[in-house]
């Protein structure tokens, strides 16, 4: 019988790496999604960019009178338990390579540095960990624009969600994505 770690659909059971593949083709649709993402020392199983350039011009695009643009970039980990070292030295390596890839300028808005995290369990420490931290930039005063940190987890073996103050759209990705299996058990019950 499938536990809360495993949803029932038709007698088949979601494993992590099922979920992980779903949380990635949700990322699809918009995002550029690189496999096997290797940042100093590790390997992340997936990394997301997306891009965003507005601009508003009279008549020819010559004549513009603004422009902004807009950057994620999301690093995606699995774990089996998740412990704090392994937060914090996942944290340091998506933050520093998510800011050597900003570039900030006068249209540029603001960048998201992501860190999505499946994992089967999530001690209370390190939950502590992700919802006390934060980490924010701003480029010259924020006239080149700013950066913020954002962390979510989906902890499987209770259905959790967890994120850090800037993490809420991370977290409703996470919830659209895989807590769907939870919800059902719920109203089963």
């Amino acid at each position: 019988m499938p536990n809360d770690l495993e949803r029932q659909s038709g007698g088949e059971t979601l494993t992590r790496e099922e979920q992980f593949e779903k949380l990635l083709n949700a990322y699809r649709c918009y995002y550029d999604v690189t496999r096997e993402f290797p940042v100093g020392d590790f390997v992340f199983p997936a990394m997301a960019e997306f891009h965003s350039r507005s601009e508003k011009y009279v008549l020819v695009k010559k004549a513009k009178i603004w422009g902004m643009e807009m950057n994620e970039y999301v690093y995606f980990l699995l774990a089996d338990r998740l412990e704090p070292e392994m937060l914090r030295h996942a944290v340091d390596l998506a933050r520093e390579d998510g800011l050597g890839r900003i570039k900030p300028h006068s249209e540029h808005m603001y960048s998201h540095v992501s860190l999505s995290i499946i994992a089967q369990e999530i001690p209370g420490e390190t939950a502590r960990l992700i919802r006390r931290y934060r980490f924010h930039k701003n480029f010259r005063l924020s006239l080149h624009g700013w950066m913020e940190f954002r962390i979510a987890a989906f902890d499987r073996s209770s259905g959790g969600l967890i994120s850090n103050p800037a993490g809420k759209d991370v977290r409703k990705t996470l919830e659209q994505n895989l807590t769907q299996y939870t919800r059902e058990r719920r109203k089963n019950k």
